[in-house]
Formats: structure tokens, C-alpha cells, sequence
């Protein structure tokens, strides 16, 4: 359901863009730090529209690559800790068999 309305924001905001670009056509100086020119507006309108786009494309897929580095991480370590609470668990059973052992032979001795 995100996924759709993402979808949806995304293209009416490229239809904003659009229509927002098509209605200034008109020429203007674009001063880059190594010259000028003289570009049609709506050239540089769909310009730093895409440019917009593709920078907040790369921070977010290096986001998700960072999260699900840390998912990863947190699934190793749950891992170890079951094992070592599985491990503890048994150890835990075995000495319940050796109490339950020595109160048997108590109740043992006790009867005689």
C-alpha cells in the first residue's frame, strides 16, 4: 500500500514538473562556476528535477544498504545467543537429572 502511494506522489509530482516547465520556455543565462550559457528554462527546470531525483535515489539505496547491513549483523548475533541459551538450557536439564538423582537416593537412605 506505501509502495502505491509513493508511486502515485511520484507522478503527480513529475506532472507539476512538467506542466511547471512547459509554461517557462523562455531563455535564460545559467551561470556554472566555469561559464555561462544561455539554456532554455525549462532545459534547466527538468534538469535539477532529475538531478533531485537521482541524489535522493542514491541516499536512500545507500540507507537501505546500511540497514540491511545492521539487519544481517542483528540476525548473527540472535543467532549466537539462541544457540548459547540452547546450550544453557541443556546444561540446566542435566543438573535437574543429577538433583532429582540425589533426592531419589536420599529418599532412599531415608527409608532404610
Amino acid at each position: 500500500m506505501k509502495m502505491q502511494w509513493s508511486l502515485l506522489l511520484s507522478i503527480l509530482f513529475a506532472i507539476i514538473i512538467a506542466v511547471f516547465a512547459i509554461l517557462n520556455i523562455e531563455s535564460v543565462q545559467v551561470n556554472y562556476l566555469f561559464g555561462k550559457a544561455q539554456l532554455p528554462l525549462i532545459l534547466v527546470i527538468l534538469f535539477t528535477a532529475l538531478l533531485g531525483a537521482a541524489i535522493s535515489g542514491f541516499l536512500s539505496m545507500f540507507k537501505s544498504i546500511r540497514a540491511n547491513r545492521q539487519i544481517n549483523m542483528l540476525k548473527k548475533d540472535m543467532t549466537a545467543k539462541e544457540i548459547t541459551i540452547a546450550s544453557q538450557q541443556n546444561e540446566i536439564a542435566e543438573l535437574q537429572k543429577l538433583v532429582n538423582i540425589g533426592v531419589n537416593e536420599e529418599k532412599v537412605d531415608g527409608a532404610k
